[in-house]
């Protein structure tokens, strides 16, 4: 079984009966007393991110995780359908499942599904970076150029991010899915 020292950033460990996945940890030393790792763990069933203590070099339980890349092909109300390219299996995925990132997710693009326990689905990890159109943009105002103005557009699907003004309709734009933010328009 493995120990603390192997734990890793995005890991998905077994801990307390539950899923969790490390957001980050780090080994602390407090003088005189024992040595512990501080873990921050996000609930990969309620979502909630926890803060646990243990003692260094404690057993922790490492869940195999399977990782397959699968094609976005529409979402049905609160479901996102996803086929695998190779043997053409197709699966739903509810969107609390995916999270923030949904919104950004467009048709015929790929996504990683995360698999553990016999094809269990565990989550969805979109690209990190999508390209999408502008498709509702309001006209920047001639001298609202003196600071870094930026301006709400609305993306081909339905999400709204803040993008600097000269940015407009028809533009395209690539996406951090992470965050939400604008990185650069693409020409």
């Amino acid at each position: 079984m493995a120990t603390t020292s192997d734990l890793r950033t995005n890991m998905i460990i077994r801990y307390n009966g539950q899923l969790h996945r490390v957001v980050e940890f780090y080994h602390h030393a407090p003088g005189n007393w024992r040595a512990m790792v501080i873990m921050k763990l996000k609930n990969l069933e309620t979502g909630k991110t926890i803060e646990e203590r243990v003692r260094a070099g404690s057993e922790i339980e490492i869940v195999r995780v399977e990782k397959r890349p699968m094609q976005f092909l529409y979402r049905d109300g609160d479901v996102y359908h996803f086929m695998d390219t190779e043997t053409f299996e197709q699966i739903e995925v509810p969107e609390e499942m995916i999270g923030e990132p949904a919104k950004f997710l467009k048709e015929n693009e790929m996504a990683d599904i995360l698999f553990y326990d016999d094809n269990k689905i565990l989550g969805v990890e979109p690209p990190l970076f999508v390209t999408l159109q502008v498709t509702e943009a309001s006209v920047a105002v001639r001298g609202d150029t003196a600071t870094n103005v930026n301006k709400q557009v609305t993306l081909e699907t339905g999400a709204v991010i803040s993008v600097p003004a000269f940015v407009n309709q028809g533009d395209y734009v690539r996406v951090d899915t992470r965050t939400g933010e604008y990185i650069e328009r693409i020409k």
